[in-house]
């Protein structure tokens, strides 16, 4: 309790002098990696608000459990910075510096206050230096859980891409695919090309593989569960860029592709779908 006094008397009585001290050391760090991405203003108002809800937090004594209510606020605050930073291109170590580098203006009040008892000194420091480990955890956490949500969302939005379904005539959409085919990129190519067919009510849908390399028996089994869904909607599919390589590793896999209609090119997709759809040329 001692120590928990020490430190709520600590921010009590010198908090602009931590604050100072603190927006000091911060400048400090970035001066270095960190340099063109935020002001020395914007890390000393930063530093100011978090100190706004940090104090009520310290003064309520409770140091040893930063998910306690009285924290709330704190860790809200924490939230919103280290997804910020995230946005912003800063790194783990860069946002957790933010807390760390509170320690030394921290431990020279410390210092000050408790020149008269080292024992007093030794408690405070501890429950301090614990303290903004705790925070600083807290932030990375919150920090690497942000950038694993933004990293999921780029790669969500680059599988919608590389997945362009294309409307070719009236009634008739194509989809062509290039690179590697896996479980994700499969499940992202049905449930675009599906809610494209709602969407323009076609009839017909071509998908492309001449850009695939490979074709393994779980792609194979994708693309059949693509056409059977396609086929429950009312519409048919047509396979075409069936290479020659790609049909031998089909039919060495055993997938049966019975009933599935496939052309080797684009084009012989596209005049079967023309034809299907009563849509006829002449040359002249």
């Amino acid at each position: 309790m001692a120590a928990t006094n020490s430190i709520a008397s600590a921010f009590q009585k010198r908090r602009e002098f931590i604050q100072a001290k603190w927006s000091e050391q911060l400048a400090a760090a970035s001066t270095g990696s960190m340099k063109g991405r935020i002001s020395a203003a914007e890390l000393n108002q930063q530093s100011r608000d978090f100190l706004d809800v940090f104090n009520p937090a310290v003064q309520a004594g409770k140091l040893q459990d930063i998910y306690a209510p009285e924290w709330a606020e704190v860790r809200s605050f924490l939230d919103d910075l280290s997804q910020r930073r995230v946005l912003a291109g800063f790194s783990s170590s860069e946002t957790a510096t933010f807390i760390f580098s509170l320690k030394r203006p921290l431990f020279d009040v410390l210092k000050e206050e408790s020149a008269a008892d080292v024992a007093r000194y030794a408690d405070a420091v501890w429950d301090a230096t614990l303290l903004l480990d705790a925070l600083g955890l807290y932030t990375v956490k919150i920090f690497q859980k942000t950038r694993e949500e933004v990293i999921g969302r780029q790669q969500q939005e680059l599988l919608e891409l590389s997945t362009p379904v294309v409307k070719l005539w009236d009634g008739i959409l194509a989809l062509p695919m290039i690179g590697t085919l896996d479980s994700a990129r499969t499940q992202v190519v049905m449930e675009t090309l599906l809610q494209k067919i709602v969407d323009t009510e076609s009839q017909i849908a071509i998908i492309d593989i001449t850009g695939v390399p490979t074709v393994d028996t779980l792609v194979a089994q994708h693309l059949l569960k693509t056409v059977t869904a396609l086929r429950l909607m009312g519409a048919d599919c047509i396979i075409s860029g069936v290479r020659p390589q790609i049909a031998q590793t089909i039919v060495h896999l055993g997938v049966d592709l019975q009933g599935v209609t496939t052309k080797a090119n684009l084009a012989d997709a596209l005049a079967l779908a023309l034809k299907r759809s009563g849509i006829t040329f002449t040359k002249h």
